[in-house]
């Protein structure tokens, strides 16, 4: 009589067994794009992050200019803007009164000490031109043309605490094409929340990087590439996403 240790040996063998049954390799649902339906959102496109002038360089620069980021984000809001791709940003900001916070986890104690994303108040906007917490000035003309949704800023790293998924809910979109900073804390974050939102979310991951800090081991960004292939719908590069948003202005505009 077989023991019960070996009846359940079997019982599980006949279990991985099953036809379609996969344990080897994650799978690919893929994003398509729908017209009218999908978004480029991209979070903390500001001096502090992607400026050599920004508080943050030091830690995310290599990160930056290893991936080309600036330019990518540029090159995705260009075909956005071509191609009738609707652009959110999800900005972020201090305000004197956020000093008054008591507690705070590592990045945020970090952000706060060093003033990152600085304004002197919600309805002042004395210094914030040019300043870490403005547009790369590149984006400027593309940000600033009366057509970008910009929401309340997030406070923390993930849209719970501004009213971005309102303002794509209100104009009907429902599948997000994501890029930004830092990939494993805003762009994560916004991931997570927009997933359990209900949108479909593609990461555009050169179009994104995050801090590296070799004294504590620590690679924001690979951490991020790893969460982001177990989340995302899709992972595209930004030439794949360009050539993606043109082929689907393309296939709407077909007799």
């Amino acid at each position: 009589m077989k023991s019960a240790k070996t009846a359940c040996i079997y019982s599980l063998i006949a279990f991985m067994s099953l036809p379609g049954l996969v344990f080897a390799g994650l799978p690919d649902p893929g994003m398509s794009i729908t017209q009218g339906r999908t978004a480029l959102v991209l979070t903390d496109p500001q001096n502090d992050f992607l400026s050599p002038e920004g508080v943050t360089w030091g830690v995310v620069g290599q990160s930056v200019t290893e991936n080309n980021t600036v330019e990518h984000i540029g090159q995705l809001l260009k075909a956005a803007k071509e191609n009738d791709i609707p652009v959110f940003v999800s900005p972020h900001y201090y305000y004197p009164t956020d000093d008054g916070w008591l507690f705070g986890g590592a990045v945020e104690t970090m952000m706060h000490g060093i003033n990152m994303f600085s304004r002197q108040g919600a309805l002042n906007m004395n210094g914030f031109s040019g300043s870490g917490a403005d547009w790369l000035e590149v984006y400027k003309p593309y940000i600033e043309d009366g057509k970008t949704v910009v929401s309340s800023p997030h406070k923390v790293y993930g849209p719970e605490s501004n009213d971005l998924i309102l303002q794509l809910r209100k104009r009907g979109m429902d599948k997000v094409i994501l890029a930004g900073m830092s990939a494993n804390l805003c762009v994560e974050s916004h991931l997570r929340e927009l997933l359990e939102a209900g949108f479909e979310v593609t990461v555009v991951t050169d179009a994104t990087a995050a801090a590296i800090i070799p004294d504590d081991g620590l690679d924001g960004y690979k951490a991020a590439l790893t969460n982001f292939r177990f989340l995302a719908s899709d992972l595209w590069t930004t030439e794949e996403a360009v050539k993606i948003i043109k082929a689907s202005a393309e296939d709407n505009t077909a007799p």
